[in-house]
């Protein structure tokens, strides 16, 4: 059995990741494409998401009250996360605050001065994260940490985030470059296949016909 985050890796590698040429949020262009939105709302990949990050969360000592992120990239992440731990409560950020009823931009967990951890699903500009933090600290959260599912490592997204969240840490579990490369791991054609004895498909928990270069049954294999 894998370990939670390497098993996530490869689903994120599998389903989210896609080489190409392809148009931006933020206006550039670039050759690939990473839909996080398809692991984070998978069924094993939402379980997955939720494990890696309460692991990390609590491996850094932060011990928050509750995480929320910008709608929608971290709906799936803070719904995994808070029913993975079962403590962990969790908070919604609006893009702008509703115009009926009550008319917040904080939806679900509310109580000021709480100790929070933001998270996004793909930090580019990292501009949804920045509105997330700043959105947050204006209700009156005290932000412990901020985390991403995937970082591209472009756009100055690193460091548009630290200087928003500082002095709270920012986190990223994943870089483009790991899932790349896992991708292109998963897709390598060149290594013969080799048949998988008494072992199920990492993908799906089929029967395995391979297992080169990845455990595989036929309807997965690389």
């Amino acid at each position: 059995m894998h370990p939670p985050r390497q098993e996530l890796l490869r689903l994120l590698a599998y389903k989210s990741f896609r080489l190409g040429e392809f148009k931006l949020s933020s206006g550039g262009t670039s050759d690939y494409y990473i839909d996080c939105r398809t692991t984070t709302l998978d069924a094993k990949g939402s379980r997955l998401t939720g494990e890696v990050f309460v692991e990390e969360i609590r491996k850094r000592g932060w011990k928050p009250q509750a995480i929320g992120g910008l709608t929608m990239g971290a709906d799936p992440i803070v719904v995994s996360v808070s029913v993975v731990s079962g403590d962990l409560h969790g908070f919604l950020v609006r893009k702008a605050e509703k115009q009926h009823g009550t008319g917040q931009r904080i939806e679900g967990f509310r109580e000021k001065g709480a100790r929070v951890v933001i998270v996004d699903d793909v930090c580019t500009t990292g501009g949804s994260t920045v509105q997330a933090i700043a959105a947050a600290r204006e209700f009156g959260f005290e932000i412990v940490g901020v985390m991403c599912l995937v970082e591209r490592e472009e756009a100055k997204g690193r460091a548009s985030v630290e200087e928003a969240a500082a002095p709270a840490p920012f986190v990223s579990i994943f870089t483009a470059s790991d899932v790349r490369a896992e991708h292109i791991l998963q897709n390598d054609e060149t290594a013969p296949s080799v048949f998988a004895v008494s072992a199920s498909c990492e993908i799906c928990g089929r029967p395995a016909v391979t297992n080169n270069p990845r455990t595989r049954c036929e309807a997965h294999r690389v």
